[in-house]
């Protein structure tokens, strides 16, 4: 018999489908690993789309108090470098940090270089 399964997940209006199939001959049991397979990669993009949906919120966060920042950054550089606080040095570094304003980005890839299963 040849094999083919379908998974479908629908989550928060966002639907999540894996079709995975075989054109050789397979056993009962082969088609039920195929599905565990197909299942685990569905539950593997559902939960990228909660890190995504995490990274955008993160982004929000940053971007909304971005005009904020910039005006502290303004009256840190006002002051002489020797009253800076430890608060004020930190705030200098981020500005310049592209780590920190990367943040919030998600693109989908996978952490490792295999899904996890």
């Amino acid at each position: 018999m040849k094999g083919s399964v379908k998974i479908m997940l629908s989550y928060d209006y966002s639907h999540f489908e894996v079709c995975l199939g075989s054109d050789e001959d397979m056993s009962i049991k082969q088609v039920n690993e195929l599905r565990k397979q197909a299942q685990r990669l569905a539950d593997e993009a559902v939960r990228q789309y909660h890190m995504a949906k995490e990274m955008a919120m993160l982004r929000l966060d940053i971007l909304s108090g971005i005009k904020t920042f910039l005006e502290e950054i303004r009256i840190i550089r006002q002051k002489p470098q020797s009253e800076w606080t430890a608060t004020d040095q930190a705030k200098i570094k981020a500005l310049a940090d592209e780590t920190y304003w990367s943040r919030g980005i998600y693109d989908y890839e996978d952490e490792d270089d295999e899904i996890p299963f």
